[in-house]
């Protein structure tokens, strides 16, 4: 993969050209550069190993080195892994994430991932999805949210449903239960349509930004979130969310934006007893096209989340 460094790049790290313009997450990129794998190439046509902290120079080019960071980081097979299969089929699964277990692995050879046990369970994965170290996988989520996961076993299936998330034909429901802050409102129902971008001194979070010049300066990405309100128990609501293409941390960061932070999420709002953030992956909807055929599964709200009201 190569990235023609603009005029508007130029001076920038180039870890943050390279998540912006390959459109990566920063672990990734953090990835991709412990890998060894991003150098740049110069007007004159030198070529060198790129560091995170380096500017970008306008006029050359960013080579990514996609096959090398793939392999270092491809997932192994963990027989041991217990997958909860909900659907199986010739041409999807659907597995249930338990809060606190990891959609894919980070480090090379790390185990106890779902990805791990899909490669063990389907090994035609391997050669399915975003990258080996994510076999299958059609989405991901975070470490403390449960619920399901889609993935593939044909590279025509993933086509297909990773299409469906980035047109919005794949229907993708979650539940949260979240805490209405003093002086803050939460309609019946409603949208929240704020871009989201990294955060510019902390990785591990994003920002929604509530204007047009924040946006602009931190180069933020249209994100839109639809959700309607299910229970109400004094501060806290139970709220079923809508986000087919949604980014990382989008539903979470979002709640938070509008005053209504996850119940236990600490990065976003307040830790609490539940050791996690309040959300479930509940509902995977497909009408179905000429290559994956109709689907439609639901999973309850966990009790331990029910508890919350």
């Amino acid at each position: 993969m190569e990235i023609a460094v603009q005029e508007v790049d130029g001076g920038e790290r180039i870890d943050k050209v390279v998540a912006r313009r390959a459109n990566l997450g920063r672990a990734r990129v953090g990835e991709l550069f412990a890998a060894g794998a991003i150098s740049t190439v110069n007007a004159e046509g030198r070529r060198r190993k790129a560091k995170k902290g380096d500017r970008a120079e306008a006029g050359s080019t960013i080579v990514i080195d996609v096959a090398a960071a793939e392999l270092e980081q491809a997932a192994v097979a963990d027989a041991d892994f217990v997958l909860s299969v909900v659907l199986e089929r010739a041409d999807v699964v659907i597995v249930e994430k338990p809060a606190g277990v990891a959609s894919a692995p980070i480090h090379s050879g790390e185990r106890g991932t779902v990805a791990n046990g899909l490669r063990a369970r389907y090994p035609e994965m391997a050669a399915v999805g975003f990258s080996p170290r994510e076999p299958g996988l059609c989405h991901r989520l975070d470490t403390d949210t449960s619920g399901l996961l889609l993935a593939a076993r044909t590279p025509e299936a993933f086509e297909a449903l990773v299409a469906g998330m980035k047109y919005g034909t794949l229907d993708k429901r979650y539940l949260l239960v979240c805490e209405v802050g003093e002086g803050a409102v939460l309609d019946d129902e409603g949208s929240i349509e704020l871009p989201l971008a990294g955060h510019p001194s902390d990785a591990r979070r994003v920002v929604a930004c509530h204007d047009a010049v924040q946006a602009e300066r931190l180069r933020a990405r249209a994100a839109s979130t639809t959700f309607r309100v299910l229970r109400r128990s004094g501060a806290r609501a139970l709220v079923e969310a809508r986000a087919s293409k949604a980014f990382r941390h989008q539903v979470r960061a979002h709640f938070a934006a509008i005053g209504a932070p996850l119940v236990g999420d600490a990065l976003y709002g307040t830790a609490t007893e539940l050791g996690r953030h309040a959300l479930h992956a509940s509902r995977l909807c497909w009408a179905g096209d000429g290559v994956v055929a109709a689907f439609d599964v639901e999973s309850k709200l966990p009790a331990e989340l029910a508890a919350l009201l």
